[in-house]
Order: C-alpha cells, then sequence, then structure tokens
C-alpha cells in the first residue's frame, strides 16, 4: 500500500503527519521547534513542486509513505493520481490519501503563504511552527487513525 499524506503546499501539515507516521516525529507528545525544523524539508518545498509525491520512507508495515501538496485542485489531483496508478497497473485499493488540511489553522496558513509564497521565511516560518504545534494534537489523531486503518488491511491481506 502507498500512503499519501496531502495538504495545499506539502511543506508542513502533510509533512509533518508523515514524519509523524513514520516515527521521526513523536507520536505521545509535541515535539520541541527544533525538532519541527528538523523534518527534512519543513517549510522548504517551492510553489512549482506542488503536485510531485515525495517519498519519504517505508512504515513498520512496510508502506510506502509519501506527501503530497496538490494546491488548490484537491480532489481532481487525487483523481488524477489514482487515474494514473490505474494506467500504469496499480489498483486504487493500493492507495490510501489522507488529507492533513483539516489540521491546518489560521497561524500555519498565514505562516506558509509569508514563507512559501512570499518568501518571508524570518516572519512566516515562525508562525507556521507555532501553528503546527497548536495542530500537532489534530495530526497525530490522523496518523493514529491511518495506522489503525492500515493495521486491519494489513491483517486482511
Amino acid at each position: 500500500m502507498k500512503i499519501i499524506y496531502s495538504c495545499y503546499g506539502g511543506a508542513h501539515s502533510s509533512r509533518v503527519a508523515a514524519a509523524i507516521h513514520l516515527g521521526t516525529l513523536p507520536l505521545d507528545r509535541k515535539p520541541h521547534p527544533g525538532e519541527l525544523l528538523a523534518v527534512p524539508r519543513f517549510d522548504d518545498v517551492p510553489h512549482d513542486e506542488m503536485g510531485h509525491l515525495d517519498h519519504l520512507g517505508k512504515d513498520s508495515f512496510g508502506h510506502d509513505v509519501y506527501v503530497l501538496g496538490r494546491g488548490g485542485a484537491g480532489e481532481v489531483a487525487v483523481r488524477a493520481l489514482v487515474h494514473g496508478f490505474e494506467l500504469a497497473g496499480g489498483t486504487r485499493s493500493d492507495l490510501l490519501f489522507v488529507d492533513t488540511l483539516k489540521a491546518v489553522n489560521l497561524p500555519m496558513r498565514v505562516g506558509g503563504f509569508l514563507s512559501r509564497r512570499l518568501g518571508l521565511v524570518a516572519l512566516g516560518r515562525p508562525l507556521v511552527v507555532y501553528g503546527t504545534l497548536r495542530a500537532y494534537s489534530h495530526l497525530t489523531r490522523l496518523v493514529r487513525q491511518t495506522k489503525e486503518q492500515t493495521a486491519r488491511e494489513s491483517d486482511r491481506a
């Protein structure tokens, strides 16, 4: 199975959720700001990389974990990826999309816009870190649900 955490730009909520899933960030506590900043490419994905799948690793069940910045395309991007995957011989059931936008809050949105779109990293990054720490419990909940779902599906296989 391929697990794809997705959000608007692929630089914040989806990247943090994937890092939690892979054990790079803790599931049982909030990380320190430095731990967030140590996540590869956190707040460092250029706008022109939206739509690219970024493979971050394999989880304990051997599932590939990806991050996807889908921009404003949302479900259209997901449908296009699913269709392309099926054309390449895969099946829809081999893909699990996890939308992390549900966890994004105002400081993350404003900080991401300032940092990624306007290039004002010194202003935007602290806001993104603050917002991500506030959203962290929501992200860990999404990851727990995802892990439970994939464990059930692995047991059935």
